[in-house]
């Protein structure tokens, strides 16, 4: 699904403009971001939760030269679904 279509979706779910449903689309995922990047977690009740997760220093394989490269530790967004939401994907 493109953001089109997800546009078109939210629009006659909600019984919005397509203008509307676009700045609400933006306005929660410009929220979610905003979450993320200072930390937090922001959980949606039968959807799922989105997180920041560390991963750690570890070394790694240059595979063109077989050089053994150090990777720095960063963090990863993450999302972890919700048992309602696995439900419907799964069609139980």
């Amino acid at each position: 699904m493109t953001k089109k279509e997800l546009v078109d979706a939210i629009a006659k779910e909600a019984d919005l403009t397509q203008a509307d449903a676009d700045k609400a689309l933006g306005a929660v995922v410009s929220a979610i971001s905003g979450a993320l990047a200072k930390g937090d977690k922001v959980a949606v009740p039968g959807f799922g939760t989105f997180e920041v997760r560390e991963r750690s220093a570890r070394s790694g394989r240059n595979p063109q030269t077989g050089e053994t490269i150090q990777i720095a530790a960063s963090k990863a967004p993450a999302f972890k679904p919700a048992t309602q939401l696995k439900s419907a994907v799964s069609g139980k």
